[in-house]
């Protein structure tokens, strides 16, 4: 098997396959031959540049083509791919390069100041560099479907994020979500918003709507709720995906309106509330299926096409897919599952960690997590990230991150400090804890909300307890 040749060169090669809008308003429109010819002369610079079959490709680009040619160039030659979201601070980008040394960093000029900080001083491609599409073309290898294509970060809960790889199957196997949840259809074009770098945006950027025929959209610009509602009606967008947190904030910061063009909407990332499917099914017209998946997994659940919806439900499994209910937690056979990552225990269930309740009729319920891990705006933090950088700071002695909640967000990060003796707590202080960690780390993991307590709830063996600190 091999994406790049039979997905995207099997295409029609006019057909439309991207539309891709930057930050400065410029449009393109981009076919599937034209992104069959440039992935391929783009594989052919790897390969001058030393990248091989199964080595470590890491890209820091934001929503651009750039992006996308990357990725089928590297599904071209076998070379892994590991896409990392322009967030990261250098010293997580650090930790990535540690965790997985790349023989080659792709990243554009906004991101080499802090590639370089995080200490890589191997081959770098900077873009945009047309001088890249004058190689030769690389030939499509034949890979097997065991063979490592993608690795994606989890968002650790107990410790540092881990590399999670996954097979040239993965991509294939998005087939299954791609048809039965995301519903795409051959010439229609699908948004799904996520940034460049998660597991989400890996899969259902590009993979999933390709394999149905339709086009992607991309856009290279912050998130603004009434630009994002616009760019919607102006692109004449048939499938929508995006995190129920930025749902939420269209609805509440526009008014919704009729989208003629959209026919279909779904959510992943964090549960999705009833009241936003409803305001958006009241404003648009459009109901929102919601979907679950883990980075281990990818999609594991959606909401039925076909069916009445059922506002607050994750849905039923994917067809094929062994997925159940086990003293409250969801598992599943990684056997039955295509998209299961590579290292996955093969011979036993999988719990996600996730407590979930499955009703008379087979839908499931998401209910909380198991672990600490918090969930914001459809980002998985760990606390123990949150927390290394805020115990980095010379007033704190030690500190933990739970999460609380947020009608916009879901739930937000919030942290409780103990400070070292002869400091006093402040809203000053509170602030400047807050951009510390910014700076320390991707800041969409700072602590929205931060506390000062004189210790923290432990257990006997000196852990401590979040759950009192949740109120669980």
């Amino acid at each position: 098997m091999n994406f790049a040749r039979d997905i995207v060169e099997a295409a029609p090669p006019a057909r439309r396959a991207l539309v891709a809008l930057d930050a400065a308003g410029a449009r393109r429109e981009i076919s599937f031959g034209e992104v069959a010819e440039r992935s391929a002369r783009l594989a052919g610079a790897l390969i001058e540049r030393g990248v091989r079959r199964g080595h470590v490709v890491m890209t820091v680009i934001g929503s651009t083509p750039e992006w996308v040619l990357t990725l089928v160039a590297c599904f071209r030659i076998g070379a892994v791919a590991l896409p990392c979201t322009e967030q990261l601070r250098a010293g997580d980008l650090q930790a990535r390069l540690e965790a997985v040394p790349p023989r080659l960093v792709v990243a554009t000029e906004r991101n080499l100041a802090t590639v370089r900080e995080a200490g890589f001083d191997g081959p770098l491609v900077r873009l945009p560099d047309e001088s890249l599409f004058d190689a030769a073309p690389a030939a499509a290898v034949e890979l097997d479907p065991e063979e490592p294509a993608l690795i994606t970060f989890t968002s650790g809960t107990a410790g540092e994020p881990k590399p999670i790889r996954h097979g040239q199957r993965y991509l294939e196997g998005q087939r299954v979500q791609a048809e039965h949840w995301l519903g795409a259809r051959q010439g229609e074009l699908v948004w799904c918003t996520a940034a460049s770098g998660w597991s989400k945006s890996a899969r259902n950027v590009f993979v999933a709507p390709w394999l149905r025929g339709a086009a992607a959209l991309l856009e290279d610009r912050r998130f603004d709720p009434a630009a994002r509602l616009a760019t919607a009606a102006r692109e004449g967008v048939n499938v929508l995906c995006m995190a129920p947190t930025e749902y939420r904030a269209v609805a509440k910061r526009t008014e919704l309106r009729p989208l003629p063009a959209l026919r279909h909407a779904v959510a992943a990332g964090e549960p999705l509330d009833p009241a936003t499917v409803e305001t958006w099914r009241e404003g648009t017209g459009v109901e929102i299926h919601d979907g679950y998946g883990q980075t281990e997994t990818g999609a594991l659940t959606g909401m039925p096409l076909g069916s009445a919806l059922r506002p607050g439900s994750m849905g039923r499994p994917l067809p094929g897919f062994g997925v159940w209910v086990a003293g409250g937690e969801l598992c599943a056979d990684p056997a039955s599952v295509p998209t299961f990552f590579l290292d996955a225990p093969r011979d036993r269930p999988w719990p996600t960690g996730d407590r979930v309740r499955e009703d008379e009729d087979g839908y499931l319920w998401f209910e909380g997590r198991t672990d600490d891990v918090i969930i914001s705006s459809g980002y998985r933090i760990g606390p123990f990230e949150v927390e290394s950088a805020l115990g980095s700071h010379p007033a704190v002695a030690e500190a933990a991150a739970v999460a609380a909640p947020d009608e916009l967000r879901g739930s937000v990060v919030r942290a409780v400090v103990v400070l070292r003796g002869g400091e006093r707590p402040s809203d000053e202080l509170a602030r400047a804890l807050q951009d510390h960690v910014k700076d320390r780390t991707a800041p969409y993991k700072y602590p929205r909300i931060v506390e000062f307590a004189a210790a923290l709830p432990k257990t006997v063996s000196g852990k401590v307890r979040r759950a009192a600190l949740r109120g669980d």
